[in-house]
């Protein structure tokens, strides 16, 4: 079993920044890939960024790449998502989730966490 909570979200106005955080409890954290999702309202869930077991492997989505990038900390047993240049476009509840397969695009992890509101004003 894996906790995650999430936190670091905010009202940030466009051109701002924030950084997610993620912390994971429960089964050893460097033994699972990690994600970032995101959704919108009337929106589906949708893919933002991934990470690799070791932090060397990263997956970014297209809409995000140059402005967000995923890290971890398997130390600390957290990834965080640093996000830059944020568009009122990027308003949504974020997800992390923690993934036994490797890193992936879809939704196919194995748990999630309550999610995190972030809203960027224009």
């Amino acid at each position: 079993q894996v906790q995650l909570v999430e936190s670091g979200g905010g009202l940030v106005q466009a051109g701002g920044s924030l950084r997610l955080s993620c912390a994971a409890s429960g089964r050893a954290f460097s033994s699972y890939a990690m994600g970032w999702f995101r959704q919108a309202p009337g929106k589906e869930r949708e893919f933002v960024a991934a990470i690799g077991y070791s932090g060397r492997s990263t997956n970014v989505a297209n809409s995000v790449t140059g402005r967000f990038t995923i890290s971890r900390d398997n130390a600390k047993n957290t990834v965080y998502l640093q996000m830059n240049s944020l568009k009122p476009e990027d308003t949504a509840v974020y997800y992390c989730a923690a993934s036994f397969g490797g890193m992936a695009t879809t939704t196919q992890y194995d748990y999630w966490g309550q999610g995190t509101q972030v809203t960027v004003s224009s």
